[in-house]
């Protein structure tokens, strides 16, 4: 990575952007003070909205931090595939005594509103959530003094980031958390994907930008691998969900590790895309017959996930979750970033100590 980046945060940790609440500023704040880099979720918010958070962090740190935006998604959703969901739902809305809400209310998430507002009041780093940025948008950023990230979920995808002039590449592998941020949603390949240390290791050797790593890190020790795998940084997403910094509901947090939820899956019951949460019993009843519809699915469920937490039931929410969640530690978030960067320099240190042995397994 770019050492004009790199200067920007002394420990290679990025704290991903997670939608939803979750993300809020005194946890970027905290992330970015500890010397990771903190980040902002715009995806849901008003323009506005992400404005007076941006204010927010620079009221709380002096040191850099990001924004993540959502890419506008193109119409490919099928009306009746949606109305039918919906028919499927309403005893989940009569269950939780509120209304479905409007499939139809918006598919942009105000991205040129919010574009604008970055470029007016620039921040250090902004990064992009499902799909590419034209090269117009990365350098009226770069006009701006701002860095361009993309997220990427394979080789081809991670070719098309750097045609866009973007300055590094968010890898996610499949473990991650939360949305795929697939370019494309491909209903035919939405169950499946790449792990993390394959996909770093094939995207180190297909192009030339820096690599930031993203999905199921939750150690120190992870975060050293995919150094050696070739990336310049890791972004962690669940490992800082747990913080009490993290407006994420107290029932996702404790959901965690809570031993009544085992495992998480890839579903689409949500918001209509691909993502990783903690199986409950709303991913097993609706998972299998949500259609490929992003953002519709998203607004149609998101009255009833917002009932279910308010009515205290960890069953009706989106636990949004990577594969390492057992492993999440209730530690404030600056503490969580020491901890992991002693952990990264403790690994450090055993893989040294390996550079001792040959090929064949002997010492030399």
């Amino acid at each position: 990575m770019s050492s004009a980046l790199t200067d920007l945060f002394p420990y290679p940790i990025v704290q991903a952007p997670m939608a939803g609440g979750v993300s809020v500023p005194q946890l970027a704040a905290a992330v970015s003070e500890a010397g990771g880099l903190g980040f902002l979720a715009a995806g849901y918010k008003t323009a506005d909205g992400m404005y007076q958070e941006i204010k927010h962090v620079r009221g709380l740190t002096s040191r850099p931090f990001g924004v993540n935006l959502f890419l506008p998604q193109p119409e490919t959703a099928d009306p009746a595939a949606v109305d039918v969901y919906a028919h499927q739902l309403a005893g989940e809305a009569a269950w939780y005594e509120t209304e479905l809400g409007d499939p139809d209310c918006g598919r942009d998430d105000g991205y040129e509103t919010k574009l604008a507002v970055l470029l007016d009041n620039p921040v250090p780093v902004v990064s992009f959530h499902f799909g590419v940025p034209s090269r117009e948008v990365v350098d009226s950023l770069h006009r701006v003094g701002t860095f361009a990230l993309v997220g990427a979920t394979t080789v081809d995808e991670a070719r098309a980031v750097e045609q866009s002039g973007a300055d590094a590449v968010i890898a996610q592998g499949v473990e991650a958390g939360g949305h795929q941020g697939t370019h494309r949603d491909n209903p035919e390949t939405g169950g499946s994907g790449t792990g993390l240390l394959a996909l770093v290791a094939q995207v180190r050797e297909a192009v030339s930008l820096p690599i930031v790593a993203a999905g199921g890190i939750m150690r120190g020790s992870q975060i050293a691998a995919v150094l050696a795998a070739g990336a310049s940084a890791a972004q962690l997403g669940t490992a800082f969900l747990a913080t009490p910094e993290s407006g994420a509901h107290d029932l996702h947090k404790q959901a965690l590790t809570n031993p009544l939820f085992v495992r998480t899956e890839l579903t689409r019951a949500f918001s209509g895309r691909p993502a990783r949460a903690l199986v409950n019993r709303f991913l097993r009843e609706h998972g299998p017959y949500a259609p490929a519809a992003y953002p519709e699915v998203h607004h149609l469920t998101a009255p009833v996930r917002k009932a279910a937490a308010t009515a205290g039931d960890a069953q009706g929410m989106a636990l949004w979750a990577g594969q390492g969640h057992r492993m999440a530690r209730e530690l404030p978030a600056g503490q969580l970033v020491e901890v992991l960067a002693a952990e990264l320099a403790a690994a450090g240190t055993a893989l040294s100590g390996l550079s001792g042995y040959t090929t064949g397994g002997g010492a030399r």
